[in-house]
Order: structure tokens, then sequence, then C-alpha cells
């Protein structure tokens, strides 16, 4: 059984959404056992009894607007957050699901589970919305402002494990954000990190990706530092919501653009469904010594449940410890 804790009072819907969400994954999924932390009286107002369920009383929670998230984590150690990456780092669990703040989430990675030893970065990794018949992973976005060249390297070989060991990749295609496609592009630090993906053994790399080739890309994986990440993905999620503002301004203007929308309206569909981030359930955080899912602060039960499903992929796939296999051999060579 693939054990997982959760973390029933993050989140702005919590704990209704997020316990839906589990009543759904224990549904759907046979393989996984959850252990809630939260207030029970509250849990126990939406959950389905299941005997691979059980619920840890834990009535505190970090709240979404938190401004001092490591503050909060360092003197708080009974909230529901804190007490279920505790379970992690106490190896009760094998990965946690969290939909809470997403500074407290990094921040208590960080100081409770710990990085795996020899990880030098941990790094926020959501999956892009699966446009061009495909999904793509885009890491860092923003558990860290700025990288080196070897810590980018080093993320660029964790998320290869994932897609190996998750979505059956044999050998998924990495491509390193940058101004221009060309060799030699960008900074100091794109250049270097060119240079070290070329010569990687366990990173399959193709080169420099444009911005504007984020969604037609061949790669599986877009690697940059945090704040370019963070800054592509906002802009991405800006220009999604223009388009579907504008098309819906347009079709209200004349009568012919609403005959226009009903035979185009499976294809409007289709395209929100691609975009709802629903769809996709949260972003990984990689680095740390067990699995950790950071689902949407506004998770409906649908998506909390898909996040759930993404830290038991990742757990299946054993790819803490395959990235642990990796370090070692680096050091080994070193």
């Amino acid at each position: 059984m693939i054990k997982l804790a959760i973390d029933a009072m993050g989140g702005d819907f919590a704990p209704e959404a997020i316990v839906k969400g589990v009543n759904l994954a224990i549904e759907e999924y046979k393989d996984i056992e959850l252990t809630l932390f939260g207030d029970e009286k509250a849990i126990n107002e939406y959950l389905v009894p299941s005997e691979r369920v059980k619920i840890i009383h834990a009535p505190r929670k970090v709240d979404m607007g938190e401004k001092d998230p490591i503050g909060e984590i360092r003197r708080n150690r009974d909230t529901s957050l804190v007490m279920a990456f505790q379970a992690v780092k106490d190896k009760i669990v094998d990965g946690v699901v969290t939909a809470g703040p997403t500074q407290g989430t990094i921040a208590a990675a960080h100081l409770v589970i710990r990085r795996i030893k020899g990880m030098k970065r941990v790094a926020l990794c959501p999956t892009l919305p699966n446009l061009g018949g495909k999904s793509r992973l885009l890491l860092d976005v923003g558990a860290n402002v700025e990288l080196r060249s070897e810590h980018i390297v080093q993320l660029a070989e964790y998320a290869t494990i994932y897609l190996k060991e998750t979505s059956k990749l044999e050998k998924p295609l990495v491509g390193l954000l940058n101004i221009g496609s060309e060799p030699g592009k960008g900074r100091e630090v794109d250049k270097e990190t060119f240079k070290l993906l070329s010569e990687d053994p366990n990173v399959n790399f193709f080169g420099n990706i444009e911005p504007k080739e984020l969604f037609f890309t061949e790669c599986d994986i877009l690697i940059t530092d945090g704040f370019t990440g963070n800054m592509v993905m906002k802009t991405s999620e800006g220009v999604a919501k223009m388009v579907g503002k504008y098309f819906k301004d347009e079709i209200k203007k004349s009568f012919r653009a609403k005959i226009g929308y009903f035979f185009m309206k499976n294809v409007f569909k289709g395209f929100k469904k691609s975009m709802n981030p629903d769809e996709i359930g949260g972003s990984n955080l990689f680095g740390v010594d067990g699995v950790v899912v950071k689902a949407h602060g506004a998770s409906s039960a649908y998506a909390f449940s898909k996040a759930i499903n993404q830290a038991r992929l990742a757990v299946n796939g054993g790819v803490v410890a395959k990235m642990k296999a990796v370090i070692g051999d680096n050091e080994d060579d070193e």
C-alpha cells in the first residue's frame, strides 16, 4: 500500500474540498492509505468512512495569508501542515499532499522533511496545460529566485527521473529556457548550464528553447531558474485568461458571432478543459526526502484527488530513491 499524509486544513475551501477529494481518491485508487491531519470533527462532516483512511486530530492550521511562513513553521509544530510533513520525516508515510500556502509548503519541506543529502536546491514544478498533444513540466517556478548552473542540472536530472517513472517516457527531452535557441545565448549561468546539460549522461538534452515555443516544443521538461520560471508561468496564465475573455466579449457583440459559437462550442470547451488546472492537480516539490505535492489553493475536490494521484505515482515509481542513486553515482565520480 502507498501511504500518504493529507493536510486536511490547507486551502481556500478546506476541509470540505480536501475531504471530498480524499473520498474520490479512495474510491478511484485501491492501492492508497491516507492519514488526514486536521480538525477531526470538521473532517468527519464530509468524510466517507473507509478502512484505508484515518484521522489525526490537528485543529490548528497555517493560514493562506500567513506573512511569516518560516516563523510560523518553526514556532507552531502542531498545525495540520507541519504534522503532515512530520509524518513524512518520520517515515510513517511516503509522501504528503497539501493545498496550503506555497511559501508555507516550501518552508515546511526545508525545515521538517529537509532536502535529500547531496541535493543542492529544491524546485517547484507544475505540469503545463496539455497543448500540442502533450503535457510538459516547467521548473523551477518560484522555490528559488536564483540558481547556479549545477543546481539547474541537478533539478533537470530529478525531473527526468520523475517523468520516466510516472509517465513511462524512456528518454524525456529536456529544454533550457533561454532568450535564443542558438548555443552561446543568454547569461553566463545559461551558457554554463547549456554546457553541463550537454555533457550529462542522465539527461536527454535538446538545447535552448525560447519561451514562445513553450506550448509547441517537442521537449517534455523545460528548465530555468525560479524567477524566470515564475514570470513565464504567470504570463502564460494571464494570456490564457485574456484569450478566454476576448472570445467571450466578441461572441456577445453580434448574432453572427453567436451562431459561429454554436458550431465551435466543442472547440471552445476543449480549450477550456486543456487550460483547467483541475485536470493537473498541483505542483511537485522536487528535492526533499519524500514526495511532496502542492495542490492549488483553490482546489476543488476533483482537483485535489488528482493531486493525490500525482503523489501516488511518484511514490509508486520510487522517484526519491532513484534520485538518491543518481546523486550517489555523481559523488562517486567526483
